[in-house]
């Protein structure tokens, strides 16, 4: 299986924007004779992991201060070198490859995906296994809930208290006169609303939980089916009148469609596992200082 090092949980070798890294203090872009910072040396195997080194690579690691940045930027670099160094141990030839994006590896890069793939087996979830995951997180293997519904949307004149007031009151007018009448809805939506759902009647098709702002659809999932809301909401954008025209109940998923994702889930976390017990057995086989790698530090 080709896993990339950066499943590894103490060791991330992909980069971040620089605008979180400047929150840490560490991108080297303040001031110019600001020194890197430092929080003491670090060596794996008795190669030093220089102060400027993981000052470069605190870029890749933003926390929430200095310190928290360097420690997981030193574990990073300690991480791997004890890959490079037992990639170089085992005689690994670099054999450079290209990601889904068509970015082609560095050696570095390369030597340790080869590392990985030679030492790391990780285990293949057994059918019972992955019937017993799919019956413990049935949830997880259903298709969402789809509401079909509509609104009409009346935006206020301007800003002014006053203007929101008078929107309101219109909009409550709305909601009592179309009632639950799907074509008095419809009528009113084509002639007053304010939103390009007017041409479709207000219609806002199936939403899934989460597509509208959280106000509307709160107001929506109270309905009944066939039912206009009696109070107008307010979002940033104006008042709405909903209305629920259906509720589609999500469905769950045969195990036997979703075995397959199953699988390749807990194979990934196996890989995950085992790669970071390895990494933790370098580390304790060898000799790290400075830094915690996988528990252990001396």
């Amino acid at each position: 299986m080709n896993r990339s090092p950066d499943i590894i949980d103490v060791a991330t070798f992909q980069q971040v924007s620089m605008p979180s890294a400047c929150q840490s203090g560490g991108c080297g872009c303040s001031d110019a004779g600001t020194p890197p910072p430092a929080f003491g040396e670090v060596f794996v195997n008795g190669v030093e992991i220089t102060a400027e080194a993981i000052a470069q690579e605190i870029q890749h690691h933003p926390a929430a201060d200095a310190q928290t940045a360097w420690t997981e930027a030193a574990r990073a670099l300690a991480v791997r070198a004890l890959l490079l160094q037992e990639a170089a141990r085992l005689g690994i030839a670099a054999e450079n490859d290209c990601d889904e994006a068509g970015r082609h590896e560095t050696d570095d890069e390369a030597l340790i995906r080869l590392l990985l793939e030679h030492e790391i087996v990780p285990e293949t979830p057994s059918e019972t296994t992955c019937r017993r995951y799919y019956d413990g997180n049935r949830e997880r293997f259903r298709t969402p809930d789809l509401f079909d519904a509509a609104h009409i949307l009346i935006e206020p004149e301007g800003d002014e208290p006053g203007q929101w007031a008078a929107a309101e009151v219109f909009a409550r007018s709305l909601a009592a006169d179309v009632n639950d009448d799907h074509q008095a809805f419809s009528k009113a939506a084509r002639h007053h609303s304010a939103c390009a759902s007017a041409q479709q009647d207000g219609s806002l098709g199936q939403i899934r939980r989460g597509e509208l702002v959280p106000e509307v659809q709160r107001a929506i999932e109270a309905l009944g089916d066939g039912e206009t809301g009696r109070e107008p909401i307010r979002s940033r954008f104006g008042w709405h009148v909903v209305r629920l025209n259906r509720r589609l109940a999500g469905q769950n998923l045969p195990f036997d469609i979703v075995r397959e994702k199953i699988a390749d889930m807990l194979e990934a976390r196996s890989w995950s596992m085992a790669a970071t017990r390895y990494v933790a057995t370098l580390a304790s086989q060898g000799q790290v200082e400075g830094i915690i790698v996988g528990g252990i530090e001396t």
